[in-house]
């Protein structure tokens, strides 16, 4: 095989494929013809599945590159009907990798409203394999993105679009392997977001209304009103020792965290020996103790896990408080708390004395506990459904890396 054939076979092929030809570069308007999405705004359509199925130039963005179920009808019979083995483009965005996006739909019959582009694909090629073969390479689009304000693309922008090729049955093969990848992604997304809506509806009920000293939903066994109190009634704000430029390093032993990679990965390190003398002389987290946020980002909770780690004065902060609070309660609180008093325009900021005097309704500890654990319990199903989602998307990607040319 010549030099310059090798450089025309992916990384990865399945196994029939390995000994099979090279692909080849193609124009994209060489093997499609394209005509537009027509009428059918979106104040036209519905949600309540009536009518015909159509596809709205924004859920382009939201489902690609595979389109499995539609979200809008129109009992109007307008729009265009979307041929079979057909690439869907978005005609305008507000930003040019925003218009990079192509999807395909795997329902007949579907309709694509306005601002929708229309390619369908030659019977020698599938529209699948070349949804993620673009998607994958979105930034060759760009240079065919016109406009300032709102971008836009075109046919004729489009169909010079260089392309690689192969086979109808490889490419057939791939398509269907993404497919699949996909649906598993969808499936797994699904499930990630119907536990968030658990999640949020629990703590929606098990916390009282603003107002009100009971809650709508209890654990057996407990009854009777909430307290209503202050955060400053069970502590103090605290916060370490302030480090300076000159105590840090771009390496070294301990991690120090700034507002800016809170809750990410330091950039900035303290000796060992600076930590554990301030760590013995000044203020320091508890494992368990939830470090807030106090500036740009306001808020952001991190429960701190008892690593050797350290965090800029008065940007982070936690509450030091006493017994009669428990700290798997306070984490759920923090998600629904209305910070009293924040001050600050464009960037809001969190003093100490917003967060002594920020208002809390709190049970008895038995019951702060029961409520705490079942809540974090669930927090956890959430982080680990999370996991699973990511890790499949860094497959896909690495999978789009290396079964394209």
């Amino acid at each position: 095989m010549s030099k310059s054939k090798k450089r025309l076979v992916p990384v990865r092929r399945f196994k029939e494929f390995e000994n099979a030809d090279a692909w080849e570069q193609r124009k994209l308007g060489d093997i499609v013809s394209w005509k537009k999405g027509t009428g059918l705004t979106k104040a036209e359509l519905n949600s309540n599945k009536t009518g015909n199925e159509v596809v709205h130039y924004a859920d382009l963005y939201k489902f690609s590159p595979v389109i499995f179920n539609v979200i809008h009808w129109s009992k109007k019979s307008e729009g265009t009907i979307i041929p079979d083995n057909s690439l869907l483009f978005p005609m305008s965005d507000v930003t040019p990798l925003g218009l990079a996006r192509v999807s395909t739909i795997v329902r007949n019959g579907v309709r694509a409203g306005s601002d929708i582009l229309i390619a369908t694909v030659d019977k020698k090629h599938t529209a699948q394999f070349l949804s993620y073969e673009i998607n994958a390479q979105h930034k060759k689009i760009i240079p065919f993105v016109t406009g300032t304000t709102v971008r836009h693309i075109n046919a004729g922008g489009l169909a010079k679009l260089n392309i690689m090729i192969t086979s109808s049955k490889e490419q057939q093969k791939i398509g269907d392997f993404f497919k699949c990848l996909d649906k598993l992604i969808t499936l797994h997304q699904h499930k990630l977001d119907k536990l968030k809506r658990v999640k949020s509806a629990y703590l929606t009920e098990m916390f009282p209304a603003e107002g009100e000293r009971e809650p709508k939903r209890r654990f057996p066994g407990f009854t009777g009103a909430w307290e209503l109190r202050k955060l400053g009634d069970f502590g103090k704000v605290a916060m370490n020792k302030r480090i300076f430029k000159n105590q840090t390093s771009e390496k070294g032993d301990v991690p120090f965290y700034k507002i800016g990679t809170f809750g990410g990965v330091a950039d900035s390190y303290i000796s060992h020996d600076l930590f554990k003398e301030y760590k013995l002389k000044y203020p320091y987290p508890q494992k368990g103790d939830l470090l807030i946020s106090a500036s740009g980002s306001i808020g952001r909770v991190i429960e701190y896990e008892g690593k050797d780690e350290y965090f800029q004065d008065s940007n982070i902060v936690w509450l030091d408080h006493d017994n009669r609070l428990e700290n798997s309660f306070l984490k759920q609180f923090y998600n629904i708390v209305k910070w009293q008093g924040l001050e600050g325009s464009t960037i809001k900021r969190l003093y100490n004395k917003n967060i002594l005097a920020t208002k809390i309704t709190v049970p008895s500890i038995s019951e702060q506990k029961k409520i705490g654990k079942f809540l974090n319990q669930l927090d956890s199903l959430v982080t680990l459904h999370q996991r699973k989602l990511d890790k499949l998307k860094k497959m896909k990607a690495a999978y789009l890396n290396e079964m394209f040319v």
